[in-house]
């Protein structure tokens, strides 16, 4: 309680307001025989008419006269039992007046502290709302990120199998692909051998003339000479593929960019539709430390995002492929003339499982495959597109020291 309750000067008309002065003076009127005034401290009237020469006793309040109380009809001691009993009338008051400050004022704290509470558990609430919102970002990328070293380990343990799978391929094709060349070796010495014999005889035989053995001996080398170029080219698909598989270097490695770049061209040329050119502009770059067979994989499903991106358009289109190396950055550019992507597309188009094309012509993990391998070879990868103007991928890794 504040000391102004306590130190304060009362006056009667703080301790008894009108009607409860109407009471007391009633009161006293008919204990001093029915003549009584009640006056303040400095002889204002405020109950009752003072008499001339009426007695009158003073009522003090710590000292100082709070009340004066007259009377023509009551003696001394009347007199003094009236200022008595109203004494401790306005003792009374005084003490509730006291209390009922003192119980404000304890209430007034109990509010303000209600308050300080209040605001504090406001504060604790938007704290914990804000680590909670912060642990469930959190939670999000700890998830996203899960989600994508998951793919990631897919994806590895996919082109694992794809590459085993090469391997084997590639040795199944090696063994019959040896002895074929072979055998036509020895074809061809055999037809070596009947050119010898046909310069030995005459040249009029009816019998040679008969059966054209000259024409069988002249087209059967231009026979030969395409069977061993199509037996080369199918040396070079099974090499192409056992280089892209990479399955025996598994770990990093000093690599070419551009021969990562030719074997996974060579792959994806071999399934080009009719009227769908790829072009490769590769300048000079120099090695750089990296998985290759993760980077082919990459740079596979670009290539063949851009395939079917041409085929998709409906009309003849090119593939070109190009590179190049600044003193910080090794460049690669995939450009195509497909169907291209709108703005919203270009939005998710590295979210795995996403695809523009229909149900059942794409999974849509192309593209979020080749960003997980991109990044991690600490490289970024970005997309430029307008639908009918076809799309650019660019892929940046930071120059080797």
């Amino acid at each position: 309680m504040s000391d102004a309750n306590f130190d304060r000067e009362w006056q009667l008309g703080d301790l008894l307001d009108p009607a409860q002065l109407a009471r007391v003076g009633g009161a006293l009127t008919t204990l001093l025989g029915g003549d009584c005034a009640i006056a303040d401290g400095n002889g204002n009237a405020r109950f009752g008419r003072i008499a001339p020469g009426a007695r009158h006793r003073a009522v003090a309040l710590e000292l100082e006269p709070v009340a004066v109380v007259h009377s023509a009809s009551a003696d001394d001691r009347q007199l003094a039992a009236a200022g008595e009993l109203l004494h401790g009338i306005l003792r009374t008051q005084v003490r509730y007046h006291m209390a009922s400050a003192l119980h404000l004022e304890a209430v007034a704290e109990d509010f303000e502290s209600l308050k300080r509470k209040h605001a504090h558990l406001q504060a604790s609430e938007a704290r914990y709302r804000q680590l909670a919102a912060e642990l469930d970002a959190r939670v999000k990328a700890q998830v996203a990120q899960l989600e994508e070293r998951q793919q990631m380990l897919y994806e590895a343990e996919k082109l694992a199998s794809v590459g085993q799978l090469a391997a084997g391929m590639a040795h199944e094709i090696n063994n019959p692909l040896g002895f074929v060349r072979s055998n036509l070796s020895s074809f061809q010495r055999y037809l070596t051998q009947f050119s010898s014999l046909r310069e030995r005889l005459t040249k009029d035989l009816p019998a040679w003339q008969a059966l054209d053995l000259d024409f069988l001996i002249e087209d059967g080398r231009e026979l030969l000479h395409e069977s061993d170029q199509g037996l080369e080219r199918i040396a070079r698909i099974v090499g192409d593929l056992k280089a892209f598989s990479n399955v025996d270097r598994a770990s990093e490695a000093f690599t070419d960019i551009n021969e990562c770049i030719r074997q996974a061209a060579a792959v994806i040329e071999a399934q080009l539709p009719p009227g769908i050119g790829l072009q490769l502009d590769l300048l000079p770059m120099p090695s750089m430390v990296c998985l290759p067979g993760h980077l082919k994989q990459a740079l596979f499903n670009i290539l063949r995002n851009a395939v079917q991106a041409v085929s998709d358009s409906g009309k003849p289109g090119t593939i070109k492929v190009s590179s190049q190396a600044t003193a910080d950055t090794l460049s690669i550019r995939i450009q195509d003339t497909g169907v291209g992507m709108r703005a919203d597309q270009l939005e998710h188009a590295f979210e795995p499982f996403y695809t523009t094309r229909g149900v059942g012509r794409g999974a849509g993990l192309g593209l979020s495959t080749a960003r997980s391998i991109v990044l991690a070879h600490s490289g970024t990868i970005s997309l430029s597109s307008r639908p009918d103007a076809g799309t650019t991928v660019t892929i940046d890794f930071p120059a080797p020291p």
